[in-house]
């Protein structure tokens, strides 16, 4: 039986720089496909099958920020943010929209593909069908692994793919510091660059928000300053 090729959306306007990707993922045995215009990617996304999705900010008819909103609020696939904006405060707000990983321009296609395959390969190993209920439980929280549902004080709380697998990787590991660039290779499955430890950053501050509205009267993640976090169990 032949594997199955993975299919990637690619949102971008710029058609030398959508090329270039489509070029490198499609050697690298993806098929990639490209919208040019912000809502026609949207529409896409929402309306077809893609086993992850890299978006642009700068876009006609949609900013990239906007299109990553509405996605995420109906599906978890991987979804990747590049731009040319490297300021911070950018990447944070792609993150804290439910991106999974920004990367800014320029960067190689290689890298690219790398962190492509590394996010599809991580979603399938986490979302594969288990018979067996999974469950980790600490304290007021408690994890569905095979379901990836995560409930607090037994009500349901979503959790985006990458926030679901950070908590988890907490919940199975506590009592222990971890510095920031240790959880980016543990849960993005990838070496990190300076700007990635952002990534690490954002998705934590929008777990205890979560647990915060899930009425948590004590957050179990510890900010560990100079070394990083630890999740008390």
């Amino acid at each position: 039986m032949s594997k199955e090729v993975s299919r990637i959306l690619l949102i971008e306007d710029d058609v030398s720089i959508a090329e270039l990707q489509k070029d490198y993922l499609e050697i690298n045995q993806m098929k990639a496909e490209i919208a040019r215009d912000g809502l026609v990617g949207l529409n896409r996304a929402l309306t077809e099958e893609f086993d992850l999705i890299v978006i642009d900010i700068m876009l006609p008819s949609m900013d990239g920020f906007e299109i990553c909103r509405r996605i995420r609020e109906k599906k978890n696939i991987p979804l990747m943010i590049v731009s040319a904006k490297k300021e911070d405060i950018d990447k944070v707000r792609g993150l804290g929209l439910g991106a999974d990983d920004y990367m800014t321009k320029p960067f190689s296609p290689s890298e690219l593909v790398a962190r492509v395959q590394a996010h599809i390969k991580r979603y399938q190993l986490l979302t594969r069908t288990d018979p067996v209920n999974d469950t980790v439980e600490r304290g007021a929280i408690m994890i569905d692994k095979s379901a990836r549902r995560v409930f607090v004080l037994g009500k349901e709380i979503l959790f985006p793919t990458k926030e679901f697998d950070l908590l988890l990787f907490f919940m199975e590991h506590p009592n222990r510091v971890w510095m920031k660039e240790q959880l980016f290779r543990q849960v993005w499955d990838m070496d990190e660059l300076d700007s990635d430890i952002y990534t690490v950053v954002v998705h934590v501050g929008r777990i205890r928000e979560k647990l915060k509205k899930g009425r948590l009267s004590e957050i179990p993640i510890e900010t560990i300053w100079g070394s990083g976090y630890r999740f008390n169990a």
